[in-house]
């Protein structure tokens, strides 16, 4: 049956005062400002676009807020589940940038605030911030973007996602959503109006669940709370949010091969029935677990000193999880002599050390127990198949299974303030305007490994409440200060403009268990600059505009955690991107084509401790992160929206682009023909850099080379329709380039309509039901390194919502 939670909050705070004109300015302002985003995008000298509300009818609401963005031109979202209900496979692409497991190279913001990075240990994307509902708009800044954007991942641009204000007039909100693979969302929001001298608010519940779409056995929840207060104090406008999000989420597990995925496009290997073999159940779905709660806060004021206005914020956020996995053993890490093994009694913790070995089968006094002489195994699944040690029928009857329950917990904290000056001015006889800004954030990020023993591993996954090892404990403080300037002229021929910023980045590694292991890194840019130019042509709305950026992330606390790291193999990654792009603008047609070229140096990848294999879940063999040369990314986007009639409206984008590796990498020069023969060379090798082959002229894994939408959009009176149908080209997953997945076709569908004034203060039923995925569509999602995440099939998805 299904259970649903019932979320709780007593919290509603006003602010007080008297009005002003200016402040109401500010706000009428930046409110119709948001209105007035289109697809199409500012007018600035930087490509970007932005999410219609068409974009996000296509999705239903139990969907993550990421997928909204999906059809703008230069961006890839991909999430292995159905309805996002999983970060382990999620994935988000722009011009050759990626954001997944081993990737974070895309600047994320919420109203303009820093997400706190976007990886899956420790970071938040925004779905972990902002209900469907919530949403007002995302804004994408491909590749330059703006100057101001509070990220250490900007590479490849920002996403901004922007949350709706509250209404001036009081209401009620209620939503109800079910959809298929058990999932089913309960939603409502209250506005308050005018609850003191201007100062409004709205503040929503919601608790979803969902399955996966396999076997329907994981147990998705997410429960999720949020407040958002504005108000207008003497000269001061405010505004005000806090967000807190509970989630449960049970994973979907990658396909190493082509003929692996050819053999059953349906199945990621991951099973649904506890078998009592330990080498089998370590697959065994819900075992496979993301749990994260986090809680945002920030407080933003706007007000105008002199000719200068001013925007500033301090935030607060806290991310809490962990992450699970079901090892196959139990590892001996005391030696007890001929004692039995202390790691199979609840009680007795170990801190730090290292394994001394594994164990796998023990008698019914403890005591471990070796294979039979000459057995040979005859499990074959999963990771093609185990030894004598981990099967049963290779042990003497009676013998006691026993394995383990990982758990990888994560905590980060995070203050930060930011601040943006604009000063308007007269240069001669031209406008001139100078930004200038800082962005201060100081985090620390706590992370632990603990192994529980699975209690009976005969019967089940439940486990030891005590854990029996305590793997490694360690602190990464992280201090960040950005500040830039930027000035421009406008010249009435042209609005020019010419910024620059730097980062300050220090970062470190406190082994809580041995000091040794102790890390301090400085990160710091260099000084960025850009420069750019907005220039209207003869025909009314539209323009040319240019822009030049260079950008930068940070090394990243991730990349310290192993203690073999040796950083003379990172630094910094960055990029220097080129926009070049005409803009219309009109009532009933909107387009822009945007040619862009990126060199993208210093490229960090991560070395993956999970092959076709098996996982190493001690961590012994290699893995990490080093810096192995660069990128370059050129192409084109292309978009436009346009009315056919007043009741149907018609969105296309296109993107043609190229992304290759561009630097012979390691001593060996050689080029292989194969995955499996590069993977056999690195494994022979002795030396560290001739491990790394030539990947020179070789397409970026993950990155297709021609993306196209078209939507059809359509309303009359109280209803509505549309449908949308993106193209995504064949990718890479090697940088050898030797195995790539198919290209895709994905088409989603909605209808709907609403009856207004029912009655009894009911203002407005609308009912909507989404399709997804609708012609059924099998194609692989989120590329890793070597490996892929099954799209998710066809969803259906239906809405009430209900208006007071």
């Amino acid at each position: 049956m299904t259970r649903y939670h019932l979320i709780a909050l007593s919290v509603l705070a006003g602010l007080s005062g008297t009005s002003n004109s200016r402040a109401e300015a500010i706000a009428e302002d930046k409110s119709n400002e948001i209105e007035e985003i289109t697809v199409v995008g500012r007018s600035v000298s930087y490509a970007n676009n932005a999410a219609s509300d068409d974009m996000q009818k296509q999705q239903a609401n139990l969907s993550s807020v990421l997928a909204v963005v999906d059809n703008l031109p230069g961006v890839l979202i991909n999430e292995g589940d159905t309805f996002g209900a999983d970060d382990w496979s999620t994935s988000i692409v722009i011009r050759g940038f990626q954001v997944n497991l081993n990737e974070q190279q895309i600047g994320m913001t919420v109203d303009g605030i820093a997400n706190g990075n976007s990886n899956y240990g420790g970071g938040a994307k925004a779905n972990r911030y902002i209900d469907t509902e919530n949403l007002q708009t995302i804004e994408v800044s491909q590749g330059t973007s703006d100057i101001a954007s509070r990220s250490h991942e900007a590479l490849g641009g920002t996403l901004n996602f922007t949350t709706i204000n509250p209404s001036d007039e009081e209401g009620f909100v209620a939503s109800v959503t079910a959809g298929e693979f058990d999932a089913s969302k309960y939603y409502v929001r209250y506005d308050t109006g005018e609850i003191l001298k201007d100062t409004y608010a709205w503040i929503s519940l919601s608790t979803q669940e969902s399955s996966d779409f396999m076997d329907q056995v994981a147990e998705n929840t997410r429960d999720h709370v949020a407040l958002k207060v504005t108000s207008t104090v003497e000269n001061v406008a405010l505004t005000g949010y806090v967000s807190y999000d509970d989630t449960h989420e049970e994973n979907y597990q990658r396909i190493y091969s082509l003929e692996q995925y050819a053999q059953n496009p349906d199945w990621d290997q991951l099973t649904s029935e506890w078998t009592g073999i330990p080498y089998q159940d370590q697959s065994y779905r819900r075992g496979w677990s993301t749990l994260r709660e986090n809680l945002l806060a920030y407080l933003k004021a706007e007000f105008t000193l002199g000719a200068v206005d001013i925007s500033a914020s301090a935030y607060y956020h806290e991310n809490e999880g962990r992450g699970d996995w079901v090892p196959p053993y139990l590892v001996d890490v005391k030696d007890d002599g001929t004692e039995g093994h202390s790691e199979l009694v609840n009680g007795n913790t170990v801190y730090g050390g290292s394994a001394l070995g594994n164990i796998y089968f023990v008698d019914s006094d403890g005591m471990q127990l070796s294979p039979i002489a000459g057995c040979e195994s005859s499990i074959t699944f999963p990771y093609g198949g185990a030894g004598a040690e981990y099967d049963p029928s290779c042990h003497e009857q009676g013998a006691i299974p026993v394995g383990s329950y990982r758990h990888t917990h994560y905590n980060k904290e995070r203050l930060g303030f930011n601040a943006d000056g604009i000063w308007y001015a007269k240069l001669g006889e031209f406008d001139n305007t100078l930004r200038f800004g800082v962005w201060w954030e100081d985090y620390e990020r706590d992370e632990y490994r603990d192994w529980h023993k699975i209690t009976d591993s005969a019967i089940g996954y439940d486990f030891n409440n005590s854990p029996y090892w305590v793997q490694y404990d360690r602190s990464f403080p992280v201090d960040t200060l950005m500040y830039y300037v930027e000035d421009e002229i406008d010249f009435g021929v042209a609005r020019v403009r010419l910024g620059a910023k730097r980062f300050n980045v220090d970062i470190a590694k406190h082994d809580n268990f041995d000091s040794v292991n102790n890390l301090d890194v400085n990160s710091d840019s260099d000084t960025l600059f850009s420069a750019g130019f907005v220039a209207p042509i003869a025909i009314d709305g539209l323009e040319l505009f240019a822009g030049y950026g260079e950008n930068f992330a940070s090394i990243k606390d991730a990349q310290l955690e192993r203690d073999d790291t040796d950083l003379r193999f990172i630094e910094p990654e960055t990029a220097e991107n080129i926009d070049v792009g005409l803009r219309y603008s009109s009532a009933k047609f909107n387009a822009n084509i945007t040619y862009y070229t990126i060199e993208f140096n210093n490229r960090i990848q991560f070395t993956s401790n999970e092959t076709a294999s098996g996982i190493d879940f001690l961590e012994a063999a290699a893995g990490g992160y080093r810096n192995v040369g660069g990128i370059e990314s050129s192409g084109f986007e292309m978009s436009a929206d346009f009315a056919i009639t007043d009741n149907i409206t018609v969105f296309t984008s296109l993107t043609l682009s190229e992304s290759e590796y561009i630097e012979t990498i390691g001593g060996t020069g050689t080029q292989y023909d194969s995955l499996a023969n590069a993977q056999a060379a690195i494994a022979d090798a002795t030396d560290a850099e001739s491990s790394l082959v030539a990947v020179k002229g070789n397409t970026v894994i993950g990155t297709p080379d021609t993306m196209a939408v078209i939507s059809l959009d359509w309303s009359k009176n109280n209803y509505f329709a549309g449908i949308s149908t993106k193209y995504v080209d064949s990718r890479f997953i090697d940088i050898y380039n030797t195995a790539e997945v198919d290209d895709y076709l994905v088409s989603d569908l909605y209808i709907g309509g609403y009856i207004s004034n029912i009655g009894q203060g009911m203002e407005e039923l609308e009912v909507r039901l989404t399709v997804n995925n609708l012609l059924d569509e099998d194609y692989a999602s989120t590329i890793a390194p070597n490996a892929f995440w099954i799209g998710a099939p066809r969803a259906v998805a239906i809405n009430a919502r209900l208006t007071f």
